[in-house]
């Protein structure tokens, strides 16, 4: 069962292209859309329905996620679901609208990253088609993705991983709570540089600096966050990475940057 996360700000017309994508590929089997009007609100609801989806393992039915898929942290959690299911996905990006502020900010997808691609921008006039041969072609014409090698990995090895893991997102929670010991303030960007992390890369989530390839990363601090909400948080999210391995010793880094913008999505 294919996966298509639709991706843009308010207003660009993702509802409408969901819903035109819909009917097209009902076409030749089934399609669902994913919506905080179906599934409910938050991240969390999406993902849990479009896990339900995805797991019924339909061949000629495709599941198309609309809602959440301006955070790229959300994207990746996606692409590992549909990994994890075996099943190709894409993306389409609806071009248009302005954020609002009680809607995250859309951090745009890269093709370059594997949890982005294949691409496909909806046409900026909403009377023109979408590129509806190429979706098709993406999403049944493909084969579906490898598992991945981590769960093919011996034991030792993927117990070893989780062991580094654990100390990185332990680290990251004593550096933010250190900052603050040390007089860290809202609105006070807090750079957290950690062996094992990724260096640069857009902030990590922080929201705090730019986009830039030498960008630190880091944490926005936007209010007093204590020891007890920073533990659940990281307790969450180790439980999501151990549900959805990655590739292993080369995802860490990343996992990392990931943890950061969990954090950040989470405290605001």
């Amino acid at each position: 069962m294919p996966l298509v996360l639709v991706c843009g700000l308010p207003g660009s017309g993702k509802s409408r292209r969901a819903e035109e994508l819909r009917a097209a590929l009902a076409e030749s089997g089934e399609a669902f859309v994913v919506s905080e009007a179906s599934a409910g609100e938050g991240r969390s609801a999406l993902r849990a329905e479009a896990e339900r989806l995805l797991g019924r393992g339909k061949a000629a039915a495709a599941v198309i996620v609309d809602g959440g898929s301006e955070v790229k942290s959300f994207r990746y959690e996606l692409f590992c679901l549909s990994k994890q299911a075996q099943a190709p996905h894409c993306l389409l990006l609806c071009p248009g609208g302005a954020p609002r502020p009680d809607r995250p900010p859309l951090e745009p997808p890269d093709a370059r990253n594997r949890w982005d691609r294949p691409l496909f921008v909806a046409p900026a006039d909403p009377a023109e088609p979408l590129p509806l041969a190429d979706i098709r072609a993406a999403l049944f014409e493909r084969r579906p993705p490898a598992p991945n090698r981590s769960t093919r990995a011996q034991p030792l090895q993927a117990a070893g991983f989780l062991h580094r893991l654990d100390r990185l997102t332990h680290d990251v929670l004593a550096a933010l709570l250190e900052a603050q010991r040390n007089g860290a303030q809202p609105g006070q960007f807090v750079p957290i540089a950690l062996e094992g992390m990724d260096s640069g890369g857009g902030g990590g989530g922080g929201g705090g600096r730019g986009a830039g390839p030498e960008a630190p990363q880091g944490l926005l601090l936007r209010r007093p966050v204590s020891l007890a909400e920073l533990s659940r948080l990281r307790r969450q999210f180790l439980s999501y990475a151990k549900m959805n391995p990655g590739e292993g010793e080369e995802d860490l880094p990343r996992l990392g940057s990931m943890f950061l913008q969990y954090l950040s999505q989470n405290l605001a």
